[in-house]
């Protein structure tokens, strides 16, 4: 049943943004490094790996050089463009043509790197493979403004210490409770936290969810 949500809403979504999609399409096509979609590998459903597709944010070589793979604010790898991309999520919606694929659902588990992915204890790695990756979950609800999480941190030692093992708990706890009543209520609580981003909406629709640890500031 998920998977048949999955489609609908994709093929609904395209049709609906398209006004929006093309003209993003012109301007990372006429500005930046000219590139439109970036594709970078991650971990999917069963531990395969596959090319999750983003609108182009960041210089091509980005993974290469700075932080990595781990994104912070104002990082200068971020292309002028791709600062309202990443900050509104539309940088994310090229990922319905994965979900039309088969490689992601609209609701799931974040998909990471290989390296984010090898970050979790073999006991998440496990859970998180049992199931699809998706476009939003908890975890990219939970962790919508995680460049700002890293400002003034020791970047990567922060994200493998504090932020790895709490995304890990969270997409644990979804996949111990995944069911299309939790499906619909991710759904509807991202689109309203786009619209009201400093809103706890997400702690009181599941109370249940684990503690955050206090470094994090989100309790």
């Amino acid at each position: 049943m998920q998977r048949m949500f999955d489609i609908v809403f994709s093929v609904l979504a395209l049709l609906v943004l398209a006004p929006l999609l093309v003209p993003v399409v012109v301007v990372l096509r006429l500005t930046g490094e000219g590139e439109v979609f970036y594709r970078q590998q991650r971990v999917g459903q069963g531990g395969r790996h596959f090319g999750l597709l983003k609108f182009a944010t960041m210089l091509k070589n980005s993974p290469s050089i700075g932080t990595g793979t781990v994104t912070v604010a104002e990082d200068p790898r971020i292309l002028p463009v791709g600062h309202f991309l990443r900050k509104t999520k539309i940088n994310e919606l090229p990922q319905l043509l994965n979900i039309l694929a088969g490689d992601m659902s609209v609701v799931g588990p974040r998909p990471l790197t290989p390296n984010e992915f090898g970050a979790y204890s073999p006991e998440v790695q496990a859970a998180v493979a049992r199931v699809p990756p998706g476009l939003t979950g908890i975890g990219s609800v939970v962790f919508r403004d995680e460049e700002n999480l890293l400002r003034g941190q020791r970047r990567v030692e922060f994200y493998e210490r504090v932020i790895a093992p709490y995304k890990g708990a969270l997409e644990q706890w979804y996949v111990a409770r995944r069911s299309l009543a939790v499906y619909f209520q991710l759904i509807c609580i991202t689109a309203w936290v786009v619209l009201f981003p400093r809103s706890r909406v997400v702690w009181r629709a599941f109370p249940d969810l684990p503690p955050p640890p206090p470094e994090l500031g989100l309790a």
